[in-house]
């Protein structure tokens, strides 16, 4: 009975009917893929990564520990600023004589040697002013000539009215003799002692000649005459002033600020160019103040440059400490005492010397940048410097040598004859 009731059909009633209608059926869908099934995190990948982290902040901490070893027991103490520059002399060069400007022999980065010629001036009006002190110099010659001769000239009258005066001497004696035996008038005796006054003034008026005369050239030559060592000194002078036509440079170095141009007209002091020795140029490091306590001079430099990076180390010494900060040389400085006032940490100028090999093997040029560090470890030096040697001998004149001399003489000697 229960069997053949599971076989009937159940008839569904109008309400599950209406129901079912009321729902809306959606549509069939193909079946999705089924999704993947995400995978649990590596537990190696995370310790593989903590590894390198750990890893890498030993590498840190060690090489921290390394420079600090380095820094505090292997380098020493020290002092380094990066506010230094290349510092150097700048020779001018200049005309020293007016002229105009015939050939330039040197241009800007060339580099040129001592005594090299750099400019040629017209040397026209230089040679007519020597010309014309060599006619002095013989005129001069000349003219002592005529006053030694003029001494002898004196001296001669002066032996003729000496003797003179011994004749009129003799015929007064002769003349009082015979008129004491009443051979002579007395009017013969008195023109006999008229003659010997008459002879006296002669040999007087001879002596001053012959003083006067000496003036002129007593105790010299020709040479050394007043008036040729004067004629000399002009003749010098024009030589001078005509060696000036020729420019040369004092110094080897680059030669930087060429101004002047061919045809163009210059006066005395006329910046022409500059030579620059590059190979004696120096640092100039601008330290604090803070900086200086153990700063002392010979303590040994190691500079970096800009230029040629780490690469290329120079090594040089202190050479001096400046004499003040930069604002106590600047053009206006600082007036704290007036206003508000904001202390600020002052800057004093270093000297590095450098070495000149190292400079022949990677030159510098005046005003590149570097990096300077000094090794403070020795302060047994003296902290102000001491009286140092001439940077430059003194340029000896190019005139008034031998050639110069010789001139002199041949003039002399042309203009003198046999006498002096």
């Amino acid at each position: 009975m229960t069997d053949s009731l599971q076989d009937l059909p159940i008839r569904e009633t109008p309400a599950e009917v209406v129901a079912e209608e009321s729902v809306p059926h959606a549509p069939t869908a193909s079946p999705a893929p089924a999704a993947p099934t995400p995978l649990a995190p590596e537990p190696a990948k995370s310790n593989t990564r903590r590894r390198l982290l750990v890893l890498v902040t030993l590498v840190i901490v060690i090489a921290a520990l390394i420079y600090a070893i380095w820094a505090l027991f292997l380098v020493g103490p020290s002092q380094s600023t990066d506010d230094a520059y290349v510092g150097g002399d700048t020779i001018a060069i200049t005309a020293r004589d007016p002229g105009t400007v015939l050939g330039l022999y040197a241009d800007d980065t060339q580099r040129v040697a001592a005594g090299q010629t750099l400019i040629t001036l017209d040397p026209a009006t230089a040679d007519v002013d020597l010309a014309a002190a060599a006619a002095q110099l013989g005129r001069a010659v000349r003219g002592v000539r005529g006053d030694f001769s003029q001494v002898n000239s004196a001296q001669a009258e002066l032996n003729q009215a000496q003797a003179e005066l011994s004749r009129s001497r003799n015929d007064l004696a002769r003349r009082q003799r015979a008129a004491g035996e009443g051979a002579v008038s007395g009017e013969e005796v008195a023109h006999a002692a008229d003659s010997v006054k008459t002879a006296t003034a002669a040999v007087a008026l001879a002596q001053s000649k012959v003083a006067e005369a000496n003036t002129q050239v007593q105790g010299t030559d020709i040479r050394s005459n007043p008036a040729v060592l004067a004629a000399i000194a002009d003749y010098r002078r024009a030589a001078i002033r005509r060696s000036h036509m020729t420019v040369t440079t004092p110094v080897a170095g680059i030669v930087a600020q060429r101004r002047v141009q061919i045809g163009q007209q210059i006066a005395a002091g006329t910046p022409l160019m500059a030579v620059v020795p590059l190979d004696r140029v120096w640092i100039d490091a601008n330290f604090r103040e803070t900086q200086l306590a153990d700063i002392r001079i010979g303590q040994p430099v190691t500079i970096t440059t800009d230029t040629y990076g780490g690469k290329v180390v120079y090594h040089g010494k202190i050479a001096g400490l400046g004499a003040g900060s930069g604002n106590a040389f600047a053009l206006l400085p600082p007036q704290n005492a007036s206003g508000n006032w904001i202390k600020v940490v002052q800057r004093v100028p270093v000297r590095i010397a450098l070495d000149p090999r190292e400079l022949r093997e990677h030159p510098l040029r005046i005003g590149l940048s570097v990096d300077a560090r000094v090794d403070t470890a020795n302060t047994s030096g003296p902290v102000l410097g001491g009286q140092s040697a001439q940077p430059y001998a003194p340029q000896a004149s190019d005139v008034g040598g031998d050639a110069v001399d010789a001139q002199i003489n041949a003039i002399i000697a042309a203009n003198a004859g046999r006498a002096g």
